[in-house]
């Protein structure tokens, strides 16, 4: 892997389409959980990629290898030798595509967060020049790709579709999935002309089985706030199921694999303490808030959102009630949670459940500690660092709450413990165990 700067001179060539077969430059945007694993999938195919991202430090990281990746990109990466690393926007001119992946997040207000997509997309079209194909990954509103790339660059005096090219095409890269990896994950691509989504798909085909053409890039846009809030809408029903089943004293884990023996129709959810990650708890508030000015309500993507916000209040609920009928009140009691990361394996915590459940039981007088052997350190929201302990053992704790299932996680150990409240629902073979 190397880390110089490519030569803004070098050759690029003049026709790209379908059945690519010269070898590209291609930018990528944005190194964090969807760019680093593109770029790793170009540059271990032999094209040469300049990857530009805005922190020195994550950089620094990229090169050491000390990345969260899947065994398998994090091996490539170590062989891969036509990856540029680089801070330096100037460097985007040599490219023959630029792929722009970088966070779409929520503010605390849960508003869209548009300055990382907004930079990103204004740092692209300054450096623009003629040939180029540019493609907008990150999740966002209906209607983006044409307010941040396309017109901006018609400003700039570039005729779409004839001298440079855009388009959009969700990201679908699912961290730590060991069962698809992401270069056999199908793509969606949206063109702003004919012409824009042909050669899009040609840069798009090097990294996906198949790409499937879209009428626009809105289109493309749609499409991936529907396949997320569809997601946010089925695990928001599950945890409601699973406090049903519970209620009844039925196991909701059982239920949802009895009705997944049906083959068609029926889809399986799991319940847990909460959504977490870059794009379920984030993706349909971008297509509740663009809405809101056309007097359109969205009535059940609120009612699943409020619940899918509940829920880690819900999760604490449970705790103190749990300790409660062990004659033990929150304020004081040792609390060790199991895994804070948003889903097994991974050292990602945005969004994490986990991180307003720490900051509830704390703000509750709880003695709070965690371990995750992904994650060494989590900033909670008043600005307390947690650091991951081992000191606590589940014999010595009032209260076990298991939020992340990592392979890794010692079950025996858990028996120990008084109790254990298992949020992952996936602990059946524990005799001490309640569920939320």
């Amino acid at each position: 892997m190397n880390s110089g700067v490519l030569d803004a001179t070098a050759r690029v060539p003049t026709q790209l389409d379908e059945s690519i077969n010269v070898t590209l430059n291609v930018g990528i945007v944005g190194l964090g959980y969807v760019g680093l694993p593109t770029a790793i999938s170009l540059a271990s195919r032999g094209h040469r990629v300049t990857g530009l991202d805005v922190s020195e430090a994550r950089l620094a990281a990229i090169r050491a290898g000390e990345v969260d990746l899947l065994p398998s990109d994090l091996d490539l990466l170590g062989r891969v030798d036509t990856l540029d690393l680089t801070t330096e926007p100037r460097d985007l001119q040599a490219c023959d595509a630029v792929i722009i992946a970088v966070p779409t997040p929520v503010d605390e207000h849960l508003q869209p967060d548009l300055r990382a997509i907004e930079g990103a997309c204004a740092t692209v079209v300054q450096h623009a020049r003629e040939g180029q194909v540019i493609i907008l990954t990150s999740t966002t509103y209906a209607g983006s790709t044409s307010d941040m790339l396309t017109e901006p660059l018609r400003r700039r005096g570039f005729t779409i579709g004839d001298d440079i090219c855009v388009a959009f095409s969700p990201e679908r890269i699912d961290p730590a999935n060991l069962d698809v990896h992401h270069d056999e994950v199908p793509r969606v691509v949206g063109g702003v002309t004919d012409e824009c989504a042909r050669r899009a798909r040609g840069v798009l085909s090097l990294i996906a089985p198949s790409v499937h053409v879209v009428s626009s890039p809105e289109t493309a846009e749609m499409c991936k706030l529907l396949e997320n809030t569809f997601r946010a809408v089925n695990i928001s029903l599950a945890n409601e199921f699973a406090e049903i089943a519970e209620t009844l004293g039925l196991d909701p884990i059982e239920v949802v694999e009895a009705a997944s023996t049906k083959p068609y129709g029926f889809m399986a959810f799991y319940p847990g303490p909460g959504v977490g990650g870059h794009c379920i708890p984030c993706d349909p508030r971008y297509l509740q808030w663009q809405m809101r000015p056309h007097g359109k309500g969205t009535p059940v993507i609120d009612a699943a959102m409020d619940a899918m916000a509940a829920r880690p209040g819900h999760i604490v609920t449970r705790a103190m009630e749990t300790l409660s009928d062990r004659g033990k009140g929150l304020r004081g009691a040792k609390v060790l949670v199991a895994g804070i990361a948003y889903k097994p394996n991974v050292q990602d915590v945005r969004e994490s459940p986990a991180i307003e459940i720490l900051h509830r039981l704390r703000e509750r007088g709880a003695e709070v500690t965690y371990f995750d052997p992904w994650v060494d350190k989590v900033r909670l929201p008043d600005g307390t660092t947690m650091t991951s302990d081992v000191a606590l053992r589940p014999e010595d704790a009032d209260l076990v709450l298991v939020h992340t299932r990592h392979r890794d996680l010692d079950v025996e150990a858990l028996e120990k413990a008084p109790v254990v409240l298992d949020a992952t629902y996936r602990l059946a073979e524990l005799t001490n165990r309640v569920l939320p």
